[in-house]
């Protein structure tokens, strides 16, 4: 991926690679006098929502973070409930993925999930894995900050091996360590439910990306919201570092 940093998505306007907080499911719940882990439950159906425009439009890549580091902090009864649903929808999910050319890459620390749930997540790989259509990656257990740091751990252990100097790290060597290389970064950040921060997400990786926050509720983003951040993504100009004038240049080259 390191060529792929301060390339620009094609000039039709459409990211190669959108990324998602999806927040609100709890929220959504509570507004209906539901139980939150409804609100998660309809989330779901979101997800597959956004999966078929994703493909419809040809957007390579869709990362969604569905539960970070520091979810954990929840009630144990939200946290094992999120865990159930997580597996009920892998088994349903992951032959209409299948089906459909979808490639699923689960990233994040596995380890804590129970050896159930982390079966379940390299059976859905392994079957999808030669799929060349959308890559859906799942940030499960996911926190930007691991991320970068078991990269340079990786880093240290080269050196502490011999096989690299500290000198000579760069950038790429960095990001050829976390767990979204090999793939373009993502080009727009969307976060719903109204909160206007990246919660620890992907740090390396949205240092370009465009950011768009809206007030709806995860359950309710529908097709039209989603071509509502397409709409403002298409309408930006990405400079990468560059002046405006640069950028109007090189389209007319």
């Amino acid at each position: 991926m390191s060529n792929e940093v301060q390339k620009p998505a094609p000039d039709n306007g459409v990211p190669r690679h959108v990324a998602v907080i999806m927040d609100g499911n709890g929220r959504w719940a509570k507004k209906r006098f539901l139980p939150r882990i409804a609100g998660h439950h309809a989330g779901v159906e979101t997800v597959r929502q956004l999966v078929r425009a994703c493909g419809e439009k040809g957007i390579e890549v869709l990362t969604l973070f569905a539960f970070s580091s520091e979810n954990w902090r929840r009630p144990e009864k939200e946290v094992s409930l999120l865990m159930e649903l997580f597996i009920t929808a892998l088994q349903r999910e992951t032959k209409k993925l299948h089906e459909n050319n979808v490639r699923l890459l689960v990233v994040g620390e596995r380890d804590a999930f129970s050896p159930r749930l982390q079966d379940e997540i390299a059976a859905a790989e392994t079957l999808s894995q030669h799929n060349t259509g959308l890559t859906l990656v799942v940030a499960a257990n996911y926190g930007g900050r691991w991320d970068v740091t078991q990269a340079a751990r990786r880093l240290g252990e080269k050196i502490e091996a011999g096989e690299l100097r500290a000198a000579d790290i760069t950038p790429d060597m960095l990001e050829a360590h976390t767990v979204l290389h090999g793939l373009p970064e993502p080009d727009l950040f969307i976060r719903t439910g109204g909160e206007m921060r990246i919660s620890n997400f992907l740090l390396w990786h949205l240092a370009y990306s465009e950011l768009y926050f809206t007030d709806i509720l995860w359950p309710d983003f529908d097709a039209r919201a989603f071509d509502e951040a397409l709409r403002s993504y298409a309408g930006r100009q990405r400079r990468f570092g560059r002046t405006g004038e640069q950028v109007e240049q090189g389209k007319g080259a």
